[in-house]
């Protein structure tokens, strides 16, 4: 199957649509403080702050909810507008991740779909494809954090 067809079967899709989203997002920006937060520029940080961002995973129907506040990413309940929202299906956002897959080629072939603020979607897509991968590697800030190391 390629990965452009690749989707979560649709009966765990619909299981995991049920779970609360709150729950999940705590977890979400847990996870962009432990692996990302440190790694990105002052400037986008500033730029970030106290913007409503949603990462929407379409075939596993479930939605996290974020905001940059206060020097950390904290989960949120986004009522009304959202500044930016980015939907792909679970595989694309893994493709993403381990930069198999171009986020050009995604948005351009629909797979990926940013809708809300244009520029903060440009900036938030450059700020990810400055990262060096290798600070995504478990050894490089699990050990760390776990000694009191930065």
């Amino acid at each position: 199957m390629s990965p452009a067809s690749y989707q979560l079967p649709p009966s765990l899709g619909k299981v995991l649509s049920r779970l609360p989203a709150y729950p999940g997002s705590v977890l979400f920006a847990a996870g962009l403080n432990l692996a990302l937060a440190r790694h990105l520029p002052p400037d986008t940080l500033d730029l970030l702050d106290n913007r409503k961002l949603r990462i929407h995973v379409l075939d596993a129907g479930v939605e996290f909810d974020f905001i940059w506040r206060n020097g950390s990413f904290s989960a949120a309940r986004h009522d009304g507008d959202i500044d930016l929202v980015i939907k792909a299906n679970a595989h694309d956002f893994f493709l993403l991740a381990q930069r198999k897959e171009d986020p050009d080629t995604l948005f351009f072939s629909r797979r990926l779909v940013m809708e809300g603020d244009t520029e903060l979607g440009l900036l938030v897509k450059n700020t990810l494809d400055a990262i060096d991968l290798s600070v995504f590697l478990p050894g490089n800030f699990f050990a760390n954090r776990l000694f009191g190391r930065t």
